[in-house]
């Protein structure tokens, strides 16, 4: 049966507008860049002190066991689906430890932020070991510490270098919440599907959410550009 598109968009717009669907889509998107941007940021300064972990020298015996124990969580997190640890967390992880009561969109934050984690960790770590071997030795030879030398000016420079690659993980952060719904996130692609929901024809409102999510996307992509950008121009100064 072919579609009728202007049936759809008449359909569509007096369920967005004169019912006012349009607030669930701003409270989906509300929701679903709160956890992208949270996410990423517990993912960067967990995945940053985890990558620590990975390049300092195994000289004894705790480091090794850090190391060990951050190549398992990274392996957890890398192998298997965000949808499969979202429900793990809200479901079981949570409820075990006694915090069954937490709001799913906490759970869902701290759940995407401890995914992003794992794949920041080996983001930073290339970029930490792309960072020339002198850089460390000049600091050490000012009298900075190991710890302070890394925090202080190997990892800046790593940022510089692995800016392209975080934006992107950023991106991904903000298509992956669309499984946010699971655990009863109104999320922006559950707030087009109660739309579609409310008047049986998903035809328009799942066009305009690819949308969305393509000029989130867009926006993202020109931020980090720009953000590339200052950093060259600041380096040629």
């Amino acid at each position: 049966m072919p579609i009728d598109f202007n049936t759809s968009w008449e359909v569509f717009h007096n369920e967005f507008v004169v019912n006012r669907g349009y607030t669930r889509v701003l409270t989906g998107l509300e929701h679903t860049l709160i956890i992208a941007v949270l996410g990423l940021v517990i993912g960067i300064v967990l995945g940053t002190l985890l990558a620590v972990t990975k390049v300092i020298p195994q000289k004894t015996k705790g480091a090794k066991v850090f190391s060990k124990l951050t190549d398992i969580y990274v392996g957890l997190f890398r192998g298997t689906p965000m949808v499969v640890q979202l429900l793990i967390m809200y479901y079981v992880l949570f409820p075990l430890i006694g915090l069954a009561k937490l709001p799913a969109l906490t759970v869902a934050i701290i759940a995407f932020g401890m995914n992003s984690s794992a794949y920041v960790c080996e983001i930073m770590r290339s970029g930490i070991l792309s960072v020339d071997k002198g850089q460390m030795e000049a600091g050490r030879a000012l009298g900075m510490g190991y710890g302070r030398t890394m925090f202080k000016v190997i990892i800046p420079q790593a940022v510089k270098n692995i800016l392209p690659t975080l934006g992107n993980e950023f991106i991904s952060l903000v298509k992956e919440t669309s499984v946010a719904s699971f655990i009863t996130v109104i999320d922006l692609t559950k707030a087009f599907q109660q739309i579609g929901s409310a008047t049986y024809d998903y035809f328009i409102p799942y066009i305009v959410l690819a949308l969305c999510y393509l000029v989130i996307v867009y926006i993202i992509t020109l931020i980090v550009k720009l953000i590339e950008r200052r950093m060259r121009a600041s380096d040629r100064r």
